[in-house]
């Protein structure tokens, strides 16, 4: 498999101001056996003919159109036409650095079949990049650089969706672009996680990710956070909950009642605590809340922990392992 093709997946709309920059930073790099396989959903601007005109000069930039609509066909159809033994996907609006491509080949050769090649990445932005992705961003690299994304799936996506690459076969195996769940790269990192794929470390910068007003990760409604609440229950009833378990929701929060009132619509029955002494004792979609006290008193616990202020993070990790709770095994942080 050495110089093996890598196909590397770009759907794209509407970035005329940055796509030529994205397409460029791919044909310099200094790996050289590569495909793009560049899928237009409906652009609007001249997005396509700037793909077409680095295709009219190098035939390893492939053109096609989106019949259907959203980022998940496009990328369907992206990959019905590679042809490569590892996948990438790219973001049209993004640049990589030169090396990229040749790290991550070189990081799946030597680790074979199982592992998720992924790098640091970097935002930049004209009016400056924003706390939260900065926040993001510093959380993202330190997971990256031990390779140990995986441990805190249930807070944010653990792999930046411009910056992966996997042997085709385990890709597959993981399904692919097949499931049509918002958002489709989280929805994937969890996929990843499920088949057990090993996230390879790695401490250098290899992507740079443009923040704009517009992005349609800013956008989108598919983006929102009840998506996110959605897919994080989904894989943790799916993966980490067994019907003998005791499972509790921890925090009365926005977060803590839409998840409650999701348990509550699929008749799951949960224990719901928290340290408001306002909402300890209430009903709430039938459910009374309760003291975490009550926790020392329960054996089997599985616990979705909700409370997004990091100081309140801290002590309700202290006590739950206090009680012998490990973290991502016992208790799962989903913010």
């Amino acid at each position: 498999m050495v110089n093996s093709l890598v196909s590397i997946l770009i759907p794209f709309k509407n970035v005329k101001d940055y796509f030529e920059e994205c397409l460029k930073s791919i044909q310099n790099q200094t790996y050289k056996n590569w495909e793009v396989i560049a899928v237009n959903d409906n652009s609007s601007d001249n997005s396509l003919q700037i793909a077409n005109r680095f295709a009219a000069e190098d035939n390893r930039f492939k053109i096609f159109s989106n019949e259907k609509s959203g980022i998940i066909t496009a990328l369907r159809k992206a990959y019905r036409h590679s042809s490569g033994n590892f996948i990438s996907r790219m973001d049209a609006d993004d640049h990589m650095t030169e090396d990229r491509i040749k790290v991550m080949v070189d990081s799946l050769l030597n680790e074979g079949l199982g592992t998720l090649a992924v790098g640091k990445v970097k935002y930049f932005s004209k009016a400056g990049v924003n706390d939260g992705y900065d926040r993001y961003e510093k959380w993202l690299n330190k997971l990256t650089a031990t390779g140990e994304n995986f441990k805190e799936i249930y807070k944010e996506c653990v792999i930046p969706s411009p910056c992966w690459m996997v042997h085709k076969e385990d890709f597959d195996k993981c399904g692919a672009f097949t499931p049509n769940r918002y958002p489709e790269d989280y929805d994937l990192a969890f996929r990843f996680y499920e088949y057990g794929l090993k996230c390879i470390p790695y401490s250098t910068t290899l992507h740079y990710w443009r923040d704009y007003y517009n992005r349609t990760s800013r956008t989108s409604e598919h983006y929102a956070q009840n998506y996110f609440l959605d897919i994080k229950l989904h894989y943790f009833l799916k993966l980490e909950f067994k019907s003998n378990d005791n499972l509790v929701v921890w925090g009365a929060g926005k977060k803590g009642k839409t998840i409650a009132n999701s348990l509550v619509e699929k008749n799951i029955p949960f224990h719901w605590v928290c340290d408001n002494e306002k909402k300890i004792g209430k009903d709430i979609y039938g459910v009374r809340l309760e003291h975490y006290s009550v926790l020392q008193n329960t054996e089997k616990i599985k616990c979705i922990v909700t409370v997004a202020n990091e100081e309140d993070q801290i002590s309700i990790n202290s006590f739950l392992k206090e009680l012998n709770l490990k973290p991502a095994v016992d208790y799962f942080l989903f913010c």
